[in-house]
C-alpha cells in the first residue's frame, strides 16, 4: 500500500494524507516511555490479590490473622473491610440507548460485582482478598497465610447448558442465567424461508481467546499532600469513566479525582472497562494516606481480566435459483461469564453487524447473553464483530458449495451497490436508530480482493491434486464496521505565548500514534507546522469531558473535535493579527505559524509575536508589550451517525493433511476507511488486527475444563503468535469519505482484526474440500485439522 495514498483525497495537501514518521516513538524506542510501572511513588505500598481457585463455591470464613503478622504487610482486607463501598456496575455500558429500548424493548439484567467476593465467588480468579505490603514478593508471601474455607458449588461451564429448565442460578437474585435478550425481525422471513430455492441451516461457534497486551493492567495512586486531591494513574482505555467510577465509589467529588492515563502497553478493549482492582487500589492509597501500586501477572491477565469472543450461531440463509439472498435467520448465544459487565455491547454488535455488505430483504436475529462460572467477558478488538463474521461467511460458503457457484461469486450478487448508498438495511443500530450504511464501494473492495488473490491460480493448483499430501484453498470474507460511536469527545488546543501549540483531547493512546496523527490534523486545520504542536492524550486534567479510545472511534470523534477546535483557533489567530496589523482579515493569510499579508511585501507576525505581546480583543493597546492574546477553543465533537468503514479479504493456504499444519501463502487485504490522515500508522494498524485476528484464527484458545478451572492460564498452554507467524500482507485500499464528519474519516482500528477467523476458515475448508471437511470453529490448530480429515472420512 502506497504511504502517500490517501493524500489527495485527505485535505488541501498539507499535513493530511502524509506518512509522517510518528513522533512519539524515539522517546519509546529509547526505553524512556513511562508506564504506570514507571512512575515512581516514594513510600509507596504494593498490592497482591488472594484469587478464588473455585469457579463456584460458597465462603465459610476468612482468617487473615497470620497475613497481618507477616513481614512488611501493611494490610490486609476481605469483602468484610469494604462492605460499605458500593459493589461495581459499568454504568455507561449497561445503559440502553433510548430508541433501542422504545424498539426493541431488550431485556437487560445487571449484575453488581463486589469489589471483594464475601459470600460467594463465581469464576476462578474472582478477587477474594487483597494484602497491601512493603513490596510485591511480601505481599505475596502473605496471600499464602490466608485461610479460606469454601464449601463448593456445582459448576455451569457450557452456556447452552445453563439456559436448560433447572439449571443452578450464578445469581440468586435473578430468575435464571439470562443476562441479555434482545431479538429483531425485518420482513416476512418465515414465508421467504418457506418458499425458497435453496436453504442452509448451520452451527457455527466462535471459541474463547484473550487481548493478552504486552503490558498488563496496573494502576497507582496517591493522594496529594498539597491539594488533599486523589491522583490515579492507569493504564486505561477510558480515563474520565475511571474517574467517575472512583469518585462514585469513594463518595468523593469527580473534580477531586485527577486521572492521568500514561503510556499503554497495549489495550485491546480489555482496559477499556472497569475491574474491581481499579476501584480497590485508590480506596487503600487514601485509607492508608500512603500510595498503593498494583501490576497484574500474566497469570492474572489470562484467568481474571476480561476474555471474549465466545459465542455460538444457529444460522440458516435462505437464497433464489441465482443464490441471491432472499433471508437469514441466526439464533446467538453469548457466554457472558460469570457477570454482566457491558450489558448489550457485545451481543448488539453481533446482531446489527451480521448482514455485512449483503443486501437481504427478510431477517430474523435473536440473541441471549448468558451467565456462566467463567471470567466475565467485555469487548475485544472487534467486540462482537468477528463472532458475528465468522458465522455470516462460513454459512455464505456452506451457500456457494450447496448450489455450486464460486464463493466469491455469491458475494458479489449479493452487495449493496454503491448507487444505494446510504443504505438502510431496516435493523435499528447500536445508538437506537435506523440502521444506515453512509458510504462505501463493496463491489470494487472484492473485486480488487479476488484480483490479488488470483482464483485462476489456485484452482489450477487443485485440479493438479495435491503435492505429497499438501493442499491448497483460497477463501474470501466481507465484513462493514459501524465505527465513531458516540455520544462525544473533546479537544482544546491553546495557543501558549511561546507560539507552540497545545492539544488535549479525551482519548487517550494505547499506541495508535494520536501524538502524531492528531497533530497532522491540528497543524492542518490551524496553519502551523507540525513541531510546534504538543498533544496530551487521556488525563482527566487537561481536559474534564471526555469517553476514551475505544470502538473505532478516537480518529472520527478526537480527530474531528481537534479539526473544528483548530478552525476555531485560527479564527481567532486571524482576527487578533488584523488589528495588530492593522490589516483587514479577508487579506491575511495563516501558514507555517506566521500570519502574512496578502499583497507582495505587505506586514507579518509570528504566532509567538501575537500569543505574547497582543491586545487582548476590545483592550487598549498595550505599550509595554507585557500583555497577549489569549487563544484558546474547546470543542465537543458529537457523531450525527456512524462511519461504516468495510473490507474483503482473501487468503490462500497450504494444509499438510498429515501432520494438520497450515501455512498461509498469500494474504489479500483490501479496506476502506474513508480518508486517510497518516497512511503509515493507518496500514499499521490493521496490519495488528490481522496478527490478533491470526492468533485467533489459528493458535489462541482460552480453554476451561467442566470443573471451570481455566486450562491455558500460562503462555506454556496459551500460544499467541509472533511476527514469524505472520505473512506478509498484500494491502490495498479504496476511499468512499464519510459524510458523517468533515474530515470524511472512519475508524479502522478494529478492521484487520474482524475477518481473519472467517477468511481462514473458508480457505482450510476449500483446501479440504477432497476430504468434504467443514470448519465450524476454531481453532485451526494441527490437532484440530487432522481431527476435522479423520471426522469427515469418517475414522
Amino acid at each position: 500500500m502506497s504511504h502517500d495514498s490517501g493524500r489527495a483525497r485527505s485535505g488541501d495537501g498539507g499535513w493530511i494524507g502524509r506518512s509522517v514518521p510518528r513522533v512519539e516513538d524515539d522517546r519509546l524506542l529509547r526505553g524512556n516511555g513511562r508506564y504506570v510501572g514507571d512512575i515512581a511513588l516514594p513510600g509507596a505500598v504494593e498490592a497482591a490479590f488472594l484469587r478464588s481457585p473455585h469457579a463456584h463455591a460458597r465462603i465459610e470464613s476468612v482468617d487473615v490473622t497470620a497475613a497481618l503478622a507477616a513481614p512488611g504487610v501493611v494490610a490486609v482486607w476481605t469483602g468484610d473491610h469494604v462492605r460499605d463501598l458500593p459493589a461495581m456496575l459499568n454504568k455507561e455500558e449497561l445503559r440502553t440507548p433510548p430508541g433501542l429500548a422504545e424498539l426493541l424493548d431488550p431485556l437487560v439484567r445487571m449484575t453488581p460485582m463486589p469489589l471483594l467476593a464475601r459470600d460467594k465467588v463465581l469464576y476462578v480468579g474472582q478477587p477474594v482478598a487483597v494484602v497491601l505490603a512493603e513490596n510485591r514478593y511480601l505481599a505475596e508471601d502473605a496471600l499464602e497465610l490466608v485461610e479460606v474455607r469454601y464449601a463448593p458449588l456445582p459448576v455451569l461451564v457450557d452456556p447452552q447448558h445453563a439456559l436448560t429448565e433447572g439449571a443452578i442460578r450464578l445469581h440468586e437474585d435473578l430468575p435464571d442465567n439470562t443476562a441479555v435478550a434482545v431479538a429483531t425481525r425485518v420482513g416476512n422471513p418465515d414465508e421467504a424461508f418457506a418458499g425458497a430455492h435453496a436453504v442452509v441451516s448451520e452451527h457455527f461457534e466462535a471459541h474463547r481467546y484473550v487481548a493478552s497486551p504486552i503490558e498488563t493492567r496496573a494502576i497507582s495512586a496517591q493522594v496529594d499532600p498539597y491539594s488533599g486531591r486523589l491522583i490515579v494513574w492507569s493504564g486505561t482505555q477510558t480515563p474520565h469513566r475511571l474517574r467517575d467510577a472512583i469518585a462514585h465509589t469513594l463518595g468523593l467529588e469527580p473534580a477531586t479525582v485527577h486521572v492521568i492515563a500514561a503510556d499503554v502497553g497495549g489495550g485491546f478493549g480489555q482496559k477499556g472497562i472497569l475491574y474491581v482492582e481499579e476501584l480497590l487500589i485508590p480506596h487503600a492509597a487514601r485509607h492508608l494516606g500512603r500510595p498503593v501500586l498494583w501490576r497484574e501477572d500474566r497469570n492474572e491477565n489470562l484467568t481474571a481480566s476480561s476474555h471474549a469472543r465466545e459465542q455460538i450461531h444457529r444460522i440458516e440463509l435462505a437464497a433464489d435459483a441465482e443464490g441471491r439472498l432472499i433471508a437469514v435467520r441466526d439464533r446467538i448465544t453469548v457466554n457472558f461469564g460469570a457477570y454482566n459487565m457491558t450489558g448489550l455491547v457485545v451481543p448488539y454488535n453481533s446482531l446489527c453487524h451480521l448482514l455485512g455488505p449483503y443486501r437481504v430483504p427478510n431477517v430474523h436475529i435473536d440473541v441471549v447473553g448468558v451467565l456462566t462460572n467463567t471470567a466475565f467477558a467485555t469487548p475485544y478488538r472487534g467486540a462482537g464483530r468477528p463472532e458475528t463474521v465468522f458465522a455470516m461467511e462460513r454459512a455464505m460458503d456452506r451457500l456457494a458449495a450447496e448450489l455450486g457457484i464460486e464463493p466469491e461469486e455469491l458475494r458479489a450478487r449479493n452487495l449493496v451497490r454503491p448507487d444505494e448508498m446510504p443504505y438502510a438495511t431496516g435493523l435499528v443500530d447500536r445508538s437506537g436508530k435506523p440502521q444506515s450504511y453512509d458510504s462505501g464501494d463493496f463491489p470494487e473492495l472484492l473485486r480488487r480482493a479476488v484480483a490479488k488473490a488470483d482464483v485462476d491460480q489456485v484452482r489450477a493448483r487443485q485440479r493438479e491434486g495435491a503435492r505429497d499430501g499438501k493442499h491448497v484453498g483460497i477463501g474470501f470474507a466481507m465484513y462493514i464496521e459501524a465505527t465513531g460511536l458516540g455520544p462525544f469527545e473533546t479537544a482544546r488546543i491553546d495557543i501558549a505565548p511561546s507560539g507552540r501549540v497545545r492539544l488535549a483531547i479525551g482519548a487517550p493512546s494505547q499506541g495508535q500514534g494520536h501524538r502524531t496523527s492528531m497533530a497532522q490534523i491540528a497543524a492542518d486545520a490551524i496553519g502551523v507546522p507540525l513541531d510546534v504542536i504538543d498533544v496530551i492524550g487521556g488525563d482527566t486534567e487537561a481536559t474534564p469531558f471526555g469517553v476514551g479510545t475505544i470502538a473505532s472511534r478516537a480518529l472520527v470523534n478526537a480527530g474531528n473535535a481537534t479539526h473544528r477546535a483548530g478552525r476555531l483557533v485560527r479564527e481567532k489567530i486571524v482576527e487578533a493579527a488584523a488589528r495588530r496589523l492593522g490589516v483587514a482579515e479577508g487579506c491575511l493569510d495563516l501558514s507555517d505559524g506566521i500570519v502574512r499579508a496578502k499583497e507582495p511585501g505587505g506586514p507579518s507576525i509570528s504566532l509567538a509575536e501575537l500569543a505574547g505581546k497582543a491586545p487582548l480583543p476590545g483592550t487598549p493597546e498595550p505599550t509595554d508589550g507585557r500583555h497577549g492574546t489569549e487563544i484558546s477553543e474547546t470543542v465537543h465533537f458529537r457523531p450525527p451517525g456512524f462511519a461504516v468503514a468495510s473490507g474483503a479479504h482473501a487468503a490462500v493456504v497450504e494444509v499438510d493433511e498429515h501432520t494438520g499444519e497450515i501455512e498461509i501463502l498469500h494474504y489479500v487485504v483490501v479496506h476502506d476507511a474513508g480518508n486517510i490522515v497518516n497512511p503509515m500508522i493507518a496500514e499499521g494498524q490493521v496490519t495488528g488486527g490481522i496478527a490478533q485476528g491470526i492468533g485467533g484464527a489459528l493458535y489462541e484458545e482460552m480453554v476451561y475444563g467442566p470443573d471451570g478451572q481455566p486450562r491455558t492460564g500460562t503462555y506454556m498452554d496459551y500460544l499467541v503468535p509472533t511476527s514469524s507467524e505472520i505473512p506478509d500482507l498484500d494491502m490495498d485500499e479504496i476511499f468512499t469519505p464519510s459524510p458523517m464528519n468533515d474530515l470524511g474519516v472512519k475508524g479502522l482500528g478494529e478492521g484487520g482484526a474482524i475477518v481473519p477467523q472467517a477468511v481462514l476458515a473458508g480457505a482450510v475448508e476449500d483446501a479440504l474440500r477432497p476430504f468434504g471437511a467443514v470448519v465450524r470453529r476454531g481453532p485451526l490448530s494441527p490437532s484440530r485439522v487432522r481431527a476435522l480429515i479423520r471426522t469427515a472420512a469418517g475414522t
